[in-house]
């Protein structure tokens, strides 16, 4: 069965005019309920994490900052969001949506967060809408249980994983691939361990001739025993914090070859799903709802 975190938290309230659209949190799984992709059963709501479980990824003094409050203002602005409790909250209980979900992974070959993708998290400080790399939580999470001894981090968001990349630099047990656009934020880029960065306004052949030769190659070098897998829509032509090409189809295509290359190699792979910033909130909405419903025609 796909299982699905969600939580009701997952949905913040932001101030008026706010350009991250919060109501994606809802409207997804309400979408994917109405439709028939997914039934209750599929959502399983998170609680909070084990502060041990945290730490293997986040300096202990930045975290204990966070939840106590104590973040400088110029902390705060670069992560975006006014701070406050149920933000912090919020925060933590997506970072054990991705810890289940690596449990669910490998018991069904698959697991999703609705929310996620907070790659921009680095070990010591948050930024760009990211406090605590739910990814990078769930790899550690994973090697300290001696459940996985190679991981291999697929971010496809427009946005390189910066944090992610950060935070596995010394980390031979994780390998980091990020395909994002060259021009894109962050403007200083991290080295992960394979950078594709992409040109302006990319379409659909291009990019997907690029990573139909990438991933498999990857996958037979690295023989990784789990994927993370960060689906971010903004790689979308109409995306306002994006600057590639693509279309609706071809960002379906991306999703189809990276979850049927996981199924046909037996590797489990837990998705969160990243960022999204079409004007228009039901083109977001339908772009993340297709990568459930590939989820549930490939695995189920």
């Amino acid at each position: 069965m796909l299982k699905i975190a969600y939580h009701p938290i997952y949905k913040h309230p932001l101030p008026e005019g706010h350009r991250f659209p919060m109501i994606k949190y809802e409207l997804l799984p309400q979408q994917l309920l109405h439709e028939g992709t997914c039934t209750p059963e599929n959502f399983f709501e998170p609680g909070f994490p084990k502060e041990e479980d945290l730490l293997l990824t986040h300096d202990a003094s930045y975290y204990h900052n966070l939840v106590n409050f104590r973040l400088k203002p110029s902390e705060i602005r670069k992560i975006g969001f006014p701070l406050s409790k149920e933000l912090v909250e919020r925060e933590q209980i997506i970072a054990q949506g991705t810890i289940q979900g690596c449990r669910f992974a490998m018991k069904y070959g698959i697991a999703m967060n609705i929310a996620g993708g907070t790659h921009h998290a680095y070990t010591s400080h948050g930024e760009a809408f990211c406090m605590l790399n739910d990814q990078a939580i769930g790899a550690r999470y994973l090697l300290d249980k001696g459940l996985a001894t190679k991981i291999l981090i697929v971010d496809l968001d427009v946005h390189q994983g910066n944090g992610t990349a950060e935070i596995f630099k010394d980390d031979n047990r994780v390998f980091t691939f990020s395909m994002h656009g060259q021009g894109n934020y962050p403007f200083k880029k991290e080295i992960s361990d394979l950078d594709i960065p992409l040109e302006k306004g990319i379409k659909d052949k291009e990019y997907l001739d690029i990573l139909k030769t990438t991933l498999p190659k990857l996958m037979q070098q690295l023989q990784p025993d789990f994927i993370f897998y960060l689906s971010g829509v903004d790689i979308l032509e109409s995306d306002k914090l994006g600057t590639l090409g693509m279309t609706q189809k071809g960002c379906r295509e991306r999703d189809r070859f990276v979850l049927q290359s996981c199924f046909d190699a037996k590797i489990p792979v837990q998705c969160s799903m990243g960022g999204g910033y079409t004007p228009h909130i039901k083109t977001i909405v339908e772009s993340h709802a297709n990568t459930y419903r590939l989820a549930q025609e490939i695995y189920f």
